[in-house]
């Protein structure tokens, strides 16, 4: 078994070029780079076996050689993963090389049958040593395609794997081209890239993926474990958000909450000016990515119902139209603010913060205390504090409402990160009665912080419509302004009883 660790990077073919001729990247030693052309086929079952348990294998072709490589998929943004590299005599993969790795589980007379060719990848690759401090560095430029079938979709990457020698260095390499080229951070792999061409969903929006901690984890490895994977979360969602999909601008916003989440609760361990710089980009995407979530909202869970309203509202497709022509500007403000250096940046100041961040030279002690009593001191705290803010929720001014609804919502992010680490029968009861709780309390919360937000919406929208006497779009408005303030007494009736129900769960962590 290797370790391969290695830092890769989106780029255009032209930014390739520029790569391998600058002399800021010139080989260590005088050494001549070398050139060659690699055929990698991937294998996997028709129902994506290897894919589902996280594993890959390839026979990778250069020359006469044939390399079979079986690596573990990170579930995140890691820059380590398991590698098994084994010289075969085919262009057929040697389940008997499997022995030892984690594809040796699935071998079975059924994988051996249905195992087959899904997808190639075909590239030409230039080699170049690199010696950045005291550490190897193997900096490689692809230039070529994926592909699948009759399908295929275009691959220029940069790959910097560290060959021996300091994480450290290979973060300032990777820092070097970032700064020659807009580089991109790529998270997903090769690989990945296959089955997206193959599902066609190379502009999908992505889904947080379930969190998984053992049990003696430190809170070292569960912040890091939890920083990539939500890392992944936030960059998988690129290609949907500059395609202006509504539910990918949802995602990248959920993952960046579940990131200023996990701030939150790791904050007394993180505490550094790079953590706070961290912060400070976060909010700023956040922010980007807001105004779009706050008008698809606003759209599709109400206007868009009212329009079959009989007898119809006067204006109503006039304030429609004006929202939806705000809701493009506010989308290609999300893409440019995806397409920044700013964002580009950010992503890749995230991965080392999370690989080599300042905080794993700070609080040792704190580091390595073990994950689980500290989530259930956490709970026993914080759910305490939650369920006191509650009382008396229906006097809650507006303010004091959403302070409540973001507490919950941290609150579900933490047990969201959590919830492995408390599979025992009472614990896990608590966990999903409390979590039941949040869900409908926030709930409620939330359809009246949208409530809110959509009458400052609407106030700006009249103010900005003001000098067009002719549009009949303040007419719709106050009507639905109406209408939302009559629902605001039954959803505080809602609240309320979903308040009383949290009162009432017993906390009990194990």
């Amino acid at each position: 078994m290797g370790t391969e660790t290695e830092i890769k990077f989106q780029v255009s073919p032209g930014d390739l070029q520029k790569l391998a001729v600058s002399r800021n990247l010139r080989s260590s030693g005088g050494q001549l780079a070398e050139h060659e052309h690699i055929v990698s086929t991937y294998f996997d079952t028709p129902d994506h076996i290897l894919k589902r348990n996280g594993i890959s294998l390839r026979v990778r072709q250069a020359g006469k050689k044939r390399i079979q490589t079986i690596k573990t998929v990170a579930n995140g943004a890691a820059v380590a993963r398991g590698e098994w590299e084994t010289r075969i005599n085919g262009d057929e993969p040697d389940l008997r090389a499997a022995r030892g790795t984690p594809l040796q589980r699935l071998v079975s007379k059924r994988l051996k049958r249905d195992l087959d060719a899904v997808f190639s990848t075909h590239v030409h690759r230039t080699l170049v040593p690199l010696r950045p401090g005291n550490s190897r560095v193997e900096l490689a430029l692809d230039e070529g395609h994926v592909r699948a079938g009759l399908h295929s979709s275009p691959l220029a990457e940069v790959e910097l794997e560290l060959k021996n020698g300091s994480i450290g260095d290979l973060f300032r390499t990777a820092r070097l081209i970032a700064k020659l080229v807009p580089a991109r951070v790529a998270l997903k792999a090769k690989s990945q890239q296959g089955y997206d061409l193959i599902a066609n969903q190379r502009t999908a929006s992505v889904s947080a993926a379930k969190i998984s901690l053992p049990p003696r984890a430190t809170l070292q490895t569960a912040f890091q474990t939890i920083g990539r994977s939500i890392l992944h979360h936030i960059a998988a969602n690129e290609p949907a958000v500059s395609a202006g999909l509504p539910e990918g601008m949802h995602q990248m916003r959920v993952g960046v909450r579940r990131l200023r989440a996990a701030l939150w609760v790791f904050s007394d361990m993180l505490r550094s000016e790079q953590t706070e710089s961290i912060r400070k980009d976060l909010k700023w995407l956040a922010g980007k990515l807001g105004a779009v979530r706050d008008l698809d909202v606003f759209l599709t869970t109400r206007l868009k119902r009212l329009e079959a309203s009989d007898p119809p509202i006067t204006g109503l497709g006039d304030l429609v139209a004006e929202l939806e022509y705000r809701r493009a500007v506010a989308a290609d403000a999300a893409k440019v603010a995806i397409a920044s250096a700013r964002y580009r940046l950010l992503i890749l100041n995230m991965l080392e913060w999370i690989e080599d961040g300042a905080w794993l030279k700070l609080r040792p002690t704190l580091r390595q205390q073990k994950i689980k009593p500290f989530a259930a001191r956490l709970f026993n705290r914080r759910i305490a504090k939650a369920k006191k803010r509650a009382r008396g929720i229906r006097e809650l001014n507006v303010q004091d409402r959403h302070g409540l609804r973001i507490a919950l919502k941290k609150l579900r992010y933490a047990i969201y990160f959590f919830e492995s680490l408390f599979q025992g029968g009472a614990s896990r009861r608590a966990l999903v009665k409390h979590k039941d709780c949040f869900g409908s309390l926030q709930d409620s919360l939330g359809a009246l912080n949208d409530i809110a937000v959509h009458q400052r919406m609407i106030a700006r929208l009249r103010k900005d419509i003001a000098q067009r006497k002719s549009n009949p779009a303040p007419f719709a408005a106050d009507a639905v302004m109406g209408l939302e303030r009559s629902e605001t007494r039954k959803l505080l009736d809602t609240a309320e009883k979903a308040a009383c129900k949290l009162h009432k769960a017993e906390a009990f962590w194990r």
